[in-house]
């Protein structure tokens, strides 16, 4: 395994491979990795000759008062991880690199990144479109693989790959979780010992609102109140919901009434000032 620190080192290595013959799967990451991330490098290994992962804090897709300056990280580690699983290149550029100072360039996808995660973190999804189209023109993928977990990402960079036409396939690798349903994230070791212990209740809410779909109750107002209800059951310490909603799995478009077509139910909470992200898929 070789870690890459250039861009045009990396791009030269990917150029060359390209000319070979040889296709390349990249996993971009912000590191701090974990079994989800490592799934999605699994699920590469199989379809590509060569993986490149990117480990990278993206800083412009961090908003003011977020969590930018203590974001976990563990590069030793994360290398031994890439080197278990027979990842190829780690691509590992400074800020610098990315973003030297003369960069002035954004890449916007207007649309359905107003909602959800969006609406309280209005620059977040430009950062990871901007950042994302970077490293797909330093790496020149094939395929390029995202976590469910992160449901309306992959819509926006599904939407931003359509829209600008990289000949990349982007592919959604379902939802890692812990033993006790928590979704996997880099973010759950902020959570403390008793706190992390009530995060399982998220899961354990959107389960019983999927269950709910599937013996019958299709009215989203309905799912979303058993939701809130069952949270407000499991979890004894202070949260805050930041939204629970059920939008169009296809279209990432809001449902309000009866649902009647395949749809994601999505939530947000922040616990122990730690923010959370989860779903469950909707459907018969």
């Amino acid at each position: 395994m070789q870690q890459i620190e250039s861009s045009k080192e990396i791009q030269a290595f990917a150029l060359e491979s390209r000319r070979a013959g040889k296709s390349i799967a990249l996993v971009p990451t912000m590191g701090f990795l974990h079994d989800g991330h490592l799934e999605l490098m699994h699920k590469a290994r199989a379809q590509a000759d060569l993986v490149i992962v990117s480990i990278f804090i993206n800083p412009i897709q961090f908003g003011p008062n977020e969590d930018l300056d203590r974001y976990p990280q563990d590069l030793e580690g994360d290398l031994n991880k890439c080197r278990a699983v027979g990842v190829d290149i780690v691509f590992t550029p400074t800020r610098q690199a990315l973003y030297p100072e003369s960069f002035q360039t954004s890449v916007e996808v207007t649309k359905i990144t107003k909602c959800l995660c969006g609406a309280g973190r209005p620059t977040h999804f430009q950062g990871v479109t901007t950042v994302v189209s970077k490293l797909f023109n330093l790496t020149l993928p094939d395929t390029a693989f995202f976590g469910e977990k992160d449901f309306q990402q992959l819509a926006v960079i599904r939407r931003m790959v359509t829209d600008l036409s990289f000949p990349i396939k982007i592919i959604g690798v379902p939802i890692v979780r812990e033993s006790d349903g928590l979704a996997m994230s880099s973010r759950n070791a902020y959570l403390p010992t008793k706190e992390r212990k009530e995060a399982s209740g998220i899961f354990a809410a959107l389960s019983h609102a999927q269950n709910l779909y599937k013996q019958g109750h299709k009215e989203s107002e309905e799912l979303g109140q058993a939701v809130l209800k069952q949270l407000g059951e499991k979890i004894e310490s202070p949260f805050q919901v930041e939204y629970i909603k059920i939008y169009d799995a296809w279209n990432l478009t809001e449902i309000s009434g009866l649902i009647t077509t395949p749809a994601v139910l999505l939530i947000a909470v922040h616990l122990a000032g730690t923010r959370l992200i989860d779903n469950l898929l909707l459907e018969n």
